[in-house]
């Protein structure tokens, strides 16, 4: 099957660089400026679910989490919780929008290998200006055919993508740590599905593995996947 795969979809936070580090830190100092004011032995849950609850109104980023951050933060003070500590929370949140850019391993030299012999493309969700910030400070940008910054990941989102940018959801794959996102919406959509665990993965993006799915693969990391695309095709 000549060009069974001709367009490629990359996933951005935690698949070409480091991204819930940053989260899972802010989140333990939220518990730490929260230590004398509650019981902090659910704060992760309560956090957890202000983040689900706010999510059709902020979207996915480091300004919702924020803002859930401060939410959950009145919640479980019951409305004592001091402005020096909110004043904490939005600081904490302003050093994440500028924390530095780490590539994961295998990452350029897999673009290398897969640039100018099939169509990249980015997809990443999240806020526009901190996607754009991590784009510019990690210099993968030029890899790319098209870069789409979106709201969500769904089934539509990716065959409007690959529609536009390639030979439609038949003849892509997406690559990715979420299974949630990533993955399964890729798979319904007609695309083939690669999935790079990552150590860390948002509560949220926790899904079952498509295991029995025939486009569906699983890598340890980036460095095998170029080999495995010339593979699917044959």
């Amino acid at each position: 099957m000549p060009h069974a795969i001709t367009t490629v979809g990359f996933d951005a936070d935690d698949t070409l660089w480091q991204n819930e580090q940053f989260y899972r830190l802010t989140e333990a100092r939220f518990a730490d400026l929260l230590r004398d004011y509650t019981d902090t032995e659910h704060l992760p849950e309560r956090l957890l679910a202000a983040e689900k609850r706010n999510l059709g109104l902020y979207g996915f980023g480091i300004k919702g989490f924020v803002l859930s951050m401060v939410e959950t933060a009145v919640e479980v003070t019951e409305g004592n919780v001091p402005s020096s500590v909110i004043a904490e929370i939005l600081a904490a949140g302003r050093e994440m929008l500028v924390h530095p850019v780490e590539p994961l391993p295998h990452v350029k030299e897999t673009l290398d290998a897969l640039h100018g012999q099939f169509r990249l493309v980015m997809i990443t969700k999240g806020d526009l200006f901190d996607q754009e910030r991590k784009l510019a400070a990690s210099r993968l940008g030029d890899y790319f055919d098209a870069i789409e910054i979106v709201s969500d990941k769904n089934v539509a989102t990716y065959d409007r993508i690959f529609s536009r940018h390639g030979d439609g959801p038949s003849k892509s794959l997406m690559v990715g740590n979420s299974l949630k996102s990533d993955i399964v919406p890729a798979l319904d959509a007609g695309s083939w599905g690669v999935y790079v665990p990552h150590a860390l993965t948002w509560a949220f993006e926790h899904h079952d593995k498509p295991e029995h799915h025939p486009r569906f693969r699983e890598l340890e990391d980036l460095g095998g996947l170029a080999d495995l695309v010339r593979a699917l095709e044959g």
